[in-house]
């Protein structure tokens, strides 16, 4: 099933068809293609500030990390329920808030997978177009409107991002799977406990189910728990992508902290439709 895209100017949601290097509606809008492989729906009023969404630093910190496996374990273990899901047959996946597309290149070993991604950040999407060919990645809020036609997709992923259980409902197929990974109560508790002092755990999963909750009901739950040694390079990346929200305070001592072994966790939650 080839995947429709829809037009982001508002009122419109007119199919988008590719015309000489050009995306365009019935109505007239259009988009350029981007030389990198992308397509850049955002609109104007659909940001918040002059450059939303990750910057090219967070996005090539996130990046290394990826790289240098620290995510490994989570992406397997998504990778693996796709694969055993779809027993096969051809399968459109969406990674949402897809950052420097990661997962979206970890789903390429699977040959019966067509996968898309969308992000808010349009560096982020440059550096996931240049590392995933024949991928369509897509700069647009999310949070407004998915740019794809009803019923899409086999499978919605969000990783560490924000839900839109209006539009995840929309685009999925009736018998589709939202996969959603938020971080456990555990995750980084060293880094928490050195930094701030206090053993604190907050479970997101409440949260989660309430988000989704009247549209999709849980259908599986699984933890995804590794320890990894992180160094001072991979410390400061994890500074750069997760504790923005730092005190500044907080921030230097992150800075100067030298080889940790962290405790990396995840939720990974499967909802489908009641």
């Amino acid at each position: 099933m080839r995947v429709v895209l829809r037009c982001t100017v508002r009122g419109c949601a007119e199919t988008l068809d590719l015309q000489t290097g050009r995306w365009a509606c019935a109505r007239g809008h259009s988009f350029d293609a981007h030389r990198s492989g992308f397509l850049n729906l955002l609109q104007p009023q659909d940001r918040r500030s002059r450059n939303p969404g990750d910057s090219i630093d967070a996005a090539r910190a996130r990046r290394r990390l990826i790289e240098a496996g620290h995510l490994q374990g989570l992406h397997r273990v998504m990778v693996d329920v796709i694969k055993d899901r779809s027993k096969g047959r051809l399968v459109n996946v969406l990674d949402v808030g897809c950052g420097e597309g990661g997962f979206v290149r970890d789903l390429s070993g699977l040959g019966n997978v067509e996968a898309h991604g969308i992000d808010i950040s349009a560096p982020s999407v440059e550096l996931a177009a240049k590392a995933s060919s024949g991928v369509l990645f897509v700069v647009a809020n999310a949070d407004r409107f998915l740019p794809y036609a009803d019923g899409s997709f086999n499978f919605i992923v969000s990783i560490d991002a924000r839900l839109n259980t209006a539009e995840f409902d929309r685009v999925l197929t009736p018998q589709g799977l939202v996969l959603v990974a938020v971080p456990a109560p555990d995750d980084l508790v060293e880094l928490r406990e050195r930094i701030q002092g206090a053993r604190v755990e907050k479970s997101r999963v409440e949260r989660v189910g309430q988000d989704l909750g009247g549209r999709f009901e849980l259908a599986d739950k699984m933890t995804v728990r590794e320890q990894r040694e992180l160094g001072p390079a991979d410390l400061k990346d994890l500074l750069t992508t997760t504790y923005r929200g730092f005190r500044e305070k907080e921030r230097a001592r992150i800075s100067q902290l030298q080889t940790m072994t962290l405790t990396l966790s995840h939720e990974v939650l499967a909802y489908r439709r009641p």
